[in-house]
This record gives structure tokens, C-alpha cells and sequence, in this order.
């Protein structure tokens, strides 16, 4: 994909990310129907459906070529990671939707033949759009983003982690992971991953660890934070596969090694 295709695609998604968020603000007190999927944590209501179906018909209408990888039913089937994919979550966090009207946040990223080319967070009810294209930096608004602190130590560090990695579970040790939050300066859990991402990129935490992520959830995030110099893995230091379910370590890389090696290794199950 030539940097002109990718400025032009760039321009016209970003166009339609804020008419969407404008929907959104829009019906925001209007009643929901909310429905339950794999289990009474994992929701979803008309609004996530009306989001991915917006953008499955812009695709359809102007990128007939292109492919929809997506949550809610829009998307297609895919085995491969060739051509060009727009991977989206039309709400990422949608608990806090429902629950709390904000802190959620929409996620769109474009990979051609595998490489993460355009990402988009759409903080909608702050009305924050991050935004990367790849080899151009980072933006949150119009304001690009300094490239992350080189020199953070752990104990400096704030990271976000989801309570539940920090009880029982079947996916990692807590005892590890209630250390971790011993050892660093704070922690942080927002509950929509896409936001976490975006607050890596501006450095407003300094990592996000989460066990169970799908694609969507990190296509754009991943592609943003690379271009503030920040690394994005699974838990042990592995290359994520966008279209397989993964565990997640996103993090300034002053602490990669430190975080994998003393902590998600000795706690991954």
C-alpha cells in the first residue's frame, strides 16, 4: 500500500470514525437493548451492531476489495491475513456504555498483508481520536505524541491490570501478579482496552497486561503505540497473531524485559 492510498484511506476513516461517535453521543440516553453473548460479563446492545454495520457499508461501498474483521456479525470469515483488513470493536467497552455512558471507545485498525498500516481509538464521549499512520508518529487530536520515556523504571511505573488477574484464576498465577502490583508505583484498570492503549501511547500509564484479548480489541492500539516507539506482545515476549485470540503485554520497553522476566513468565499457567 503506497503512502498516498494510505493518506487518502487515513483521511477518509477518520471522517467517518467522528460521524460515528457523533451517533453514539447522539442516542447515548436512548433505552438500550442489551443482550448477553458468552457470558453475562460479555454484552452487547444495538449500538455496537449499528457501529460495525455503518462501517461494513462503507467498505462495501467504497473498498469493495477490502476485508471486515469485527465482532458483532458484519465481518467475513477469514484464514489469512492477506489483502487489506480493516479490523474493528464498533464499541470497545461496552459494559462502561452501558453502565457508566463513557470510557469506551471506538477501534479501528487497517493491516495490509498483515502490517498494521492506520490505527484509530476514538475516545468518543471525551471526544479524544488517537491516531497513527504507520512511519508518521502518533497523534492524540491534532498534537503528535512524544516517543516514550526511555529511562522509566518499574518502580515508576503505573500499569493497568484487569482485578481479575489478581484472584484466582486458570490463567495465570495471582501470587505473581498481586507482586507485580506491590513492586510498581500504581495501577489503573479502565476497562475498555483500546482506551488503555491509547493511554499507553500518551504515556498516561506505562503498560497494560491483560490474559484474553481477541484481534479487534488490539489492531488499533498495537499500531498507535508502535509509533511512539512502545512494544506490543503476548505475555512472554511471542509476536501476536491478529487473528487469534492472545494474551497481551503493551509497555513502554524500558520495562519489557523487566515485566516478562521477573513477573509474566513465572506467572503464565
Amino acid at each position: 500500500m503506497d503512502l498516498i492510498t494510505r493518506e487518502t484511506l487515513f483521511n477518509q476513516i477518520r471522517f467517518w470514525i467522528l460521524d460515528a461517535g457523533s451517533i453514539i453521543r447522539k442516542k447515548i440516553n436512548y433505552p438500550l437493548k442489551v443482550g448477553i453473548k458468552s457470558n453475562p460479563q460479555d454484552l452487547v446492545t444495538e449500538m455496537d451492531r449499528e457501529v460495525e454495520f455503518f462501517f461494513a457499508e462503507k467498505i462495501k461501498e467504497y473498498y469493495p476489495e477490502h476485508y471486515l474483521l469485527s465482532e458483532e456479525g458484519f465481518g467475513d470469515n477469514l484464514s489469512t491475513s492477506a489483502g487489506t483488513i480493516w479490523v474493528l470493536d464498533p464499541i470497545d467497552g461496552t459494559m462502561n456504555f452501558v453502565h457508566q455512558k463513557q470510557n469506551f471507545a471506538i477501534s479501528l485498525g487497517i493491516y495490509h498483508q498483515g502490517i498494521g498500516e492506520i490505527g484509530f481509538i476514538y475516545d468518543v464521549m471525551n471526544n479524544n481520536l488517537y491516531s497513527a499512520l504507520r512511519g508518521h508518529g502518533a497523534y492524540k487530536n491534532q498534537k503528535r505524541l512524544p516517543k516514550l520515556d526511555p529511562n522509566k523504571k518499574l518502580d515508576e511505573a503505573i500499569i493497568s491490570i484487569n482485578h481479575r488477574w489478581l484472584t484466582k484464576n486458570r490463567l495465570i498465577d495471582e501470587k505473581i501478579t498481586q507482586q507485580l502490583v506491590k513492586n510498581v508505583r500504581g495501577t489503573r484498570t479502565y476497562g475498555a482496552a483500546a482506551i488503555e492503549f491509547g493511554y499507553v501511547a500518551e504515556g498516561a500509564i506505562d503498560a497494560y497486561i491483560t490474559m484474553n484479548l481477541e484481534p479487534w480489541d488490539i489492531a488499533a492500539g498495537r499500531i498507535i503505540v508502535d509509533e511512539v516507539g512502545g512494544c506490543t506482545t503476548n505475555v512472554v515476549g511471542e509476536q501476536v497473531d491478529m487473528l487469534d485470540r492472545s494474551s497481551i503485554l503493551t509497555c513502554n520497553p524500558s520495562l519489557q524485559e523487566t515485566l516478562i522476566n521477573e513477573y509474566l513468565e513465572k506467572a503464565k499457567k
